[in-house]
C-alpha cells in the first residue's frame, strides 16, 4: 500500500508539472483539476482550440525542462480570501474554493507556478523520472453535460524508465486485444447509429458464441439446484416505486410510457419480478431455499460519453438469480454461491480474481442493524472459504451489502463481473413470507447474485482475455476445411459431414482462391484448426492438420482427428 501511495504522489506531482507546461505554452488556458488515477494521471483544461498530437509532444518537451530544473515543491497554507485572490482568473478553481469553503487550504508552488491542491507532492520536480502523455479526450466539467466541455490530457508516470516501458508494452498489447476492434474484424457484433448508441447487434458468429455460453450457463444452473424463470421487459411504475428503484435509480430508467392511462417503465433489473413470482402463493419453510435464475434483458440509461463497446451498453442481459432462504440457511447459501462462481469462472479460463466486500453506502434503505447483520454474513462466508478479500467502504447497493468478484484477464486487468448481495430490505418492502415449522409467518432473506454479470460485458472480457482466439469449445468455427483443387471438393464435403455428425462446428471453404490465401484468412479469423485436403489425403481418408498456434502438424487419419478433437473438448 505504501508503494501505491508513493506512486500516486509521483503521478499527482507529474499532473502538476503538466499543468505548468501547458500554462507556459498556452498562457490563455484555464486549468481545472488534475488527480492521479490508476496507472496514471490527467488534467482538465479549458482551451479554445483543440489540443493536437503535436501539442502533446511540445508539452512533454516542456515538462522535461521543468523536471530538469529540479525545482522544489513548496507547500503553503492560505486563507479562503487569499485563495480566491490568488486564483481570481481561474473560474474552475474559484468554484471549487467557494464550494468546499475551507477557511484554510493549501497551495503547492514550484518555479513560480502555483496550484491549489491538497497534495502531497514529491520533494522536487527532479524526482519525476519516467512519464508519457497518452491521449486527449473531452470531459464535461464535473461530469455534468450541461457544464462546459473541457479537454482532458491523460498521462502515465512510473518510478523508472523500465517500468514505464513495461506499461507502454502492456498498453500496446491491450490495444491489440481491444474487443471493439476484434469484434469488427471477427464479425462478432456491431453498433449502428440509426439503431441507437449502446444497443448491440449480434452477428451470426457472435450470436453462436453467445448461445454456447448461455447453454452452458443453463445446464450448470439446473445441475446446481436452480430453476429457471422468465419475466417481462416492462412493468407498472408502481412496482419500481415499491422496490425502491424509482427513488434510487430513476435517472437510470427509461420511461415512463403511457399504457391505457397507467405509467409503465422498462425494467432496469429483474429482482421485483422474482419477488412477484414468490408472492404468487403461500410458501412453506420446506420449500426453502428457493433458487431462481434468469437470463433477463434489462435496459439502463448510460450517458453517451460513458458507453464503451460491450463493456458499458444500454441494453444487456444479466445472468441473474435470486435465492430465498431462512436466516439459518444464509451462510451456507452464500458459500454455495461462492463455490459456484469459482466453478463457472474457471470453466471460461479465469483462475485469478480479486474479491471485495462492499459495505453500506451513504444513500441506502433499511436500518443499520440489518445492514450490519447482512455484512457479517458475507464476511463470515468469505472467511469460512478462506478467501482473501478487501473491504470497499460504502460500495454496497442501496438495498444491501455485497461481495464483488473481479476477474483478472491475461494482461492482469481486473473486470467487475460476479456479485453476491444480501438483501433484507426487498423482502420487507414486498411483504414476502414463509410458514415456518412453528406455524407462523416469517420473512425470508433474499440473495441477489450474478456470475457473469452481463452476457455483453463478459463477452467483451472474453474477447480481450483470449485476444479473439477462443478455446475450442467456444470457437464459432472450430475447423476450417480447405480443399486444394476442384477435384477435392466432394471429399471436403464428406469430411465436413463426418465432423458435423461428431458435433464439431466445421466449414468448407471451396472458393476459387489459392490455398495460402485461405490459410491466411483462417489465421486472421483465429480458427483453431484448418484441414488442407489434396490427393494424398483423399486417397488415404486422412486430413493434413494446421493449428492457429503451431501451423502445419502433418497428416493423420480422419477418425483419429475426430477422436483428438473430442478429447480436447472433454478436457
Amino acid at each position: 500500500m505504501e508503494k501505491e501511495n508513493d506512486l500516486s504522489t509521483l503521478r499527482h506531482s507529474t499532473a502538476h508539472v503538466m499543468a505548468h507546461a501547458v500554462r507556459n505554452l498556452f498562457p490563455d488556458v484555464k486549468i481545472a483539476i488534475g488527480p492521479s488515477i490508476e496507472d496514471g494521471f490527467y488534467y482538465d483544461f479549458d482551451k479554445k482550440e483543440p489540443f493536437t498530437p503535436e501539442d502533446l509532444t511540445a508539452i512533454e518537451d516542456e515538462m522535461r525542462k521543468i523536471v530538469k530544473a529540479n525545482s522544489p515543491f513548496v507547500r503553503r497554507e492560505i486563507t479562503q480570501a487569499e485563495a480566491l485572490e490568488t486564483f481570481k482568473d481561474e473560474p474552475y478553481k474559484v468554484e471549487l474554493i467557494e464550494e468546499i469553503g475551507d477557511e484554510v487550504s493549501s497551495v503547492y508552488e514550484e518555479d513560480g507556478f502555483v496550484d491549489w491542491c491538497r497534495g502531497p507532492h514529491v520533494p522536487s520536480t527532479g524526482e519525476i523520472k519516467a512519464f508519457k502523455l497518452l491521449s486527449i479526450a473531452g470531459a464535461y466539467w464535473r461530469g455534468d453535460e450541461k457544464r462546459p466541455m473541457l479537454q482532458r490530457i491523460y498521462g502515465t508516470a512510473w518510478r523508472t524508465e523500465e517500468e514505464l516501458q513495461d506499461y507502454l508494452t502492456r498498453l500496446e498489447e491491450s490495444a491489440k486485444r481491444d474487443h471493439r476492434k476484434l469484434g469488427r474484424e471477427l464479425e462478432l457484433f456491431s453498433f449502428d447509429d440509426e439503431v441507437g448508441p449502446g444497443l448491440v447487434l449480434w452477428h451470426p458468429k457472435g450470436a453462436l458464441i453467445r448461445k454456447i455460453i448461455e447453454d452452458y450457463w443453463r445446464d450448470a444452473h439446473y445441475e446446481g439446484g436452480y430453476e429457471l424463470v422468465q419475466t417481462p421487459h416492462i412493468a407498472r411504475q408502481d412496482l419500481w416505486a415499491r422496490s425502491g428503484h424509482l427513488d434510487f435509480f430513476a435517472e437510470g430508467m427509461y420511461g415512463p410510457m403511457d399504457v391505457e392511462g397507467q405509467p409503465f417503465r422498462i425494467k432496469p433489473m429483474n429482482c421485483p419480478f422474482h419477488l412477484a413470482i414468490y408472492k404468487s402463493r403461500i410458501r412453506s419453510y420446506r420449500e426453502l431455499p428457493i433458487r431462481w435464475a434468469e437470463l433477463g434483458t434489462v435496459y439502463r440509461f448510460e450517458r453517451s460519453g460513458t458507453l464503451h463497446g460491450l463493456i458499458r451498453v444500454r441494453g444487456f442481459t444479466q445472468d441473474d438469480a435470486h435465492i430465498f432462504c431462512t436466516p439459518d440457511q444464509l451462510e451456507d447459501e452464500i458459500i454455495r454461491v461462492l463455490n459456484f462462481v469459482i466453478q463457472i469462472l474457471r470453466r471460461f479460463g479465469f483462475d485469478e480474481y480479486g474479491i471485495y466486500l462492499s459495505t453500506m453506502p451513504e444513500k441506502h434503505v433499511g436500518e443499520e442493524e440489518i445492514w450490519e447483520k447482512a455484512t457479517d454474513a458475507l464476511r463470515a462466508s468469505l472467511e469460512v472459504r478462506k478467501l482473501e478479500y478487501k473491504v470497499e467502504e460504502g460500495g454496497g447497493a442501496f438495498y444491501g451489502p455485497k461481495i464483488d468478484i473481479k476477474i483478472k484477464d491475461a494482461l492482469g486487468r481486473e473486470h467487475q463481473c460476479s456479485t453476491i448481495q444480501v438483501d433484507f430490505n426487498e423482502p420487507e418492502r414486498f411483504d414476502i413470507t414463509y410458514i415456518a415449522d412453528d406455524g407462523k409467518e416469517h420473512q425470508p432473506i433474499m440473495i441477489h447474485r450474478a456470475l457473469l454479470g452481463s452476457i455483453e460485458r463478459f463477452f467483451g472480457v472474453l474477447i480481450e482475455h483470449y485476444a479473439g482466439a477462443f478455446p475450442l469449445w467456444l470457437a464459432p468455427v472450430q475447423v476450417l476445411i480447405l480443399p486444394i483443387a476442384d477435384r477435392h471438393h466432394d471429399y471436403a464435403r464428406e469430411v465436413g459431414k463426418v465432423l458435423h455428425a461428431a458435433g464439431i462446428r466445421a466449414r468448407v471453404d471451396d472458393r476459387n482462391e489459392k490455398t495460402g490465401y485461405k490459410i491466411r484468412e483462417g489465421q486472421l479469423q483465429k480458427v483453431p484448426y484448418m484441414l488442407v485436403l489434396g490427393d494424398r489425403e483423399m486417397e488415404s481418408n486422412a486430413v493434413s492438420v494446421r493449428t492457429r498456434e503451431e501451423g502445419d502438424k502433418g497428416a493423420i487419419g480422419l477418425d483419429q482427428f475426430v477422436m483428438f478433437l473430442r478429447e480436447e473438448l472433454e478436457q
